[in-house]
């Protein structure tokens, strides 16, 4: 049976919109992630600041990078039997999850990567719909 399915993400939740001949379905998957550790040090606005000379907080950015690797796998798990994956959404999280899926060889199965800004539920499923009516 084929299964097109219609990904919306970012780093806090993804929306999946999968189409069957049966109908469709939405599912939502809530991220644990945090949001991504920010540097500690002077603030631009007090005067000079280099960010070179901020360290980085390595456990800080472990703990953000293990939860996102978490993330991604849920999401990989509810589009792994897909044949055809439309990812979109406003942030880095799409390019990611895209850069996971090569790793595991299903790349082949994304038929585009897009860039839109945030979107309801209604409107992540009508673009799903839309654009896997065209092809």
């Amino acid at each position: 049976m084929s299964t097109k399915v219609g990904l919306w993400i970012d780093h806090r939740k993804a929306i999946i919109v999968s189409i069957t001949k049966q109908g469709e379905a939405i599912k939502e998957i809530i991220s644990d992630v945090e949001k991504q550790p920010r540097r500690s040090g002077d603030s631009p606005l007090k005067g000079a600041y280099e960010a070179v000379q901020v360290p980085a907080d390595d456990s800080l950015q472990r703990a953000f990078t293990g939860s996102l690797n978490v993330y991604y796998d849920q999401v990989m798990d509810s589009i792994g039997s897909a044949e055809s994956i439309l990812i979109f959404g406003p942030s880095t999280a799409k390019d990611e999850l895209k850069e996971r899926l090569k790793e595991n060889n299903l790349d082949s199965r994304i038929v585009g990567v897009e860039t839109v800004d945030k979107m309801t539920d209604h409107q992540i499923a009508a673009k799903t719909k839309q654009y896997f009516a065209k092809s």
